[in-house]
């Protein structure tokens, strides 16, 4: 009979530490079993993509992104399976050296505050400018034209209709307006059509195209205002209201009773004046 240990205590401490603590991604999948729930089911309670899943239980985190995603994976799926979530992340953080110190609030928020703000171009501004520029392109060529007509007329010898009235009057009392004179007719070039159009008793919207079907004019003539279009072949025009009109082509007056609010839709050719 000997005195001491036994052999049972004689036998060399075993350490259950690190050796025969199963790894992250086995610790999950085992909860997962256990709670009898499949890698589909965990994925659809915590959105993490299924693939994660499957990379995090093989104890492969790179698809995680890093170790921040790495980590908050780790707690979402640990309380999805009823793990502890402490307890996987303290393990996560042995082998991967430790959790990630924090980053110092003040390098951020002076680096976010002295970081220039990057602007992109302005089209809106552009946008403007180039409105603008269509307008008086427009606008210049219009004004041109009506100076080269009356240019013509004048070296002529001949009149043209006065194109700016300053006094509105009714229209019951407004005299009967004479009609050209033969010189100012024989001013107007035979080779081209010459339309003018004026806002004799109140404003109207009129467009005015030439045989191409180019714009030449779209936009409101207020009383007392003044156009003249040209082309080589025809001048298509819309009267928004015709009755507030007075219309000249080819230096001769269209005499038509036009009632106040019609709208007319009118073609004009070279030598007599033609309605289409």
């Amino acid at each position: 009979m000997s005195i001491g240990n036994s052999p049972e205590d004689e036998r060399p401490f075993e350490d259950v530490s690190d050796e025969v603590r199963p790894s992250i991604g086995r610790a999950l999948q085992q909860a997962r079993i256990d709670a009898g729930l499949t890698v589909d089911d965990v994925s659809n309670a915590t959105r993490v993509r299924i693939a994660i899943v499957h990379a995090i239980e093989d104890d492969n985190f790179a698809p995680c992104g890093g170790d921040v995603y790495t980590r908050g994976h780790i707690r979402t799926l640990a309380k999805a399976v009823h793990l502890d979530p402490a307890q996987l992340l303290a393990q996560y953080d042995d082998s991967h050296g430790g959790r990630p110190a924090p980053t110092p609030a003040a390098p951020l928020f002076e680096a976010e505050r002295i970081r220039p703000e990057r602007r992109g171009p302005n089209w809106t501004a552009a946008m403007v400018a180039a409105i603008v520029a269509v307008i008086g392109f427009v606008g210049f060529t219009a004004f041109k034209g009506e100076d080269e007509g009356g240019r013509a007329a004048v070296a002529e010898g001949g009149s043209t209709p006065t194109a700016d009235k300053t006094t509105p009057t009714p229209k019951t009392d407004k005299p009967k307006d004479p009609k050209p004179s033969d010189s100012a007719i024989a001013a107007v070039p035979q080779d081209k059509v010459t339309v003018q159009v004026s806002a004799a008793d109140g404003r109207s919207w009129i467009s005015a195209k030439d045989h191409n079907g180019k714009l030449l004019f779209d936009g409101l003539l207020k009383q007392g205002d003044t156009k003249t279009f040209q082309d080589s072949e025809k001048i298509n025009l819309v009267l928004g209201d015709a009755g507030a009109i007075d219309l000249y082509v080819n230096g001769k007056k269209i005499e038509d009773d036009w009632q106040p609010g019609a709208v007319e839709r009118l073609t004009y050719t070279k030598g007599d004046p033609q309605a289409g």
